[in-house]
């Protein structure tokens, strides 16, 4: 599948449901992981924190992702609320971007995910003390196990500590690989969450 035509994607006046359309179209051509994202938050000195996870939801509220609110990411979001998301797929020479404020989504919400996981998975969840150092991987193994007797074959409860977060989108960026680097560039940015998006083209 190619990149739509710029005529098409830059005649869009919601992003999200064109970012809804272009994840689905990923998901049936990228090889693995099309909901994969760079989230990007930053430390208390100011610099800046990449790693990669995966987009579990995405709506007019914003796209959400799960994590231990103990490992890096999770404290820095604690102390400063913001991210960004980018998102590319190499099938499609298509990239999306997202920036704005970050709040945690209900437990209700995280409890659903939570229990949609693989055992396995959740049994990580309670053995991991993400970003922590860890002594040696017997040791991560040997977390797992205790937890797989401690749950036997009943319910995995989610830890207090493994929740949701949302970016609600202040800015989305949309990006179209173009013949000689003559990329096509959208920009959608609002003012707050309740605020019209207004949409602008960019030089490549």
């Amino acid at each position: 599948m190619n990149a739509l035509k710029s005529p098409d994607f830059a005649e869009a006046d919601d992003p999200i449901a064109l970012f809804q359309l272009w994840l689905e179209e990923a998901a049936a051509t990228e090889v693995n992981d099309p909901e994969a994202m760079t989230l990007a938050t930053v430390d208390e000195d100011g610099l800046p924190d990449a790693r990669m996870v995966l987009c579990k939801g995405a709506d007019a509220r914003g796209i959400v992702f799960y994590t231990n609110a103990e490992s890096a990411k999770g404290l820095e979001l604690a102390a400063r609320p913001k991210a960004a998301a980018l998102f590319h797929w190499k099938s499609l020479r298509r990239q999306a971007r997202f920036r704005g404020s970050v709040t945690e989504v209900s437990g209700a919400e995280a409890d659903a995910y939570f229990a949609s996981r693989a055992r396995g998975s959740r049994l990580g969840a309670w053995a991991s003390q993400q970003s922590r150092p860890l002594e040696s991987r017997a040791a991560l193994e040997a977390a797992v196990e205790a937890y797989a007797q401690r749950f036997g074959d009943g319910d995995i409860p989610r830890p207090d500590y493994w929740r949701g977060y949302r970016i609600a989108p202040v800015e989305i960026e949309f990006w179209c690989d173009g013949a000689f680097r003559l990329h096509d560039r959208i920009l959608f940015r609002r003012a707050g969450r309740a605020s019209p998006w207004r949409k602008e083209r960019l030089f490549p």
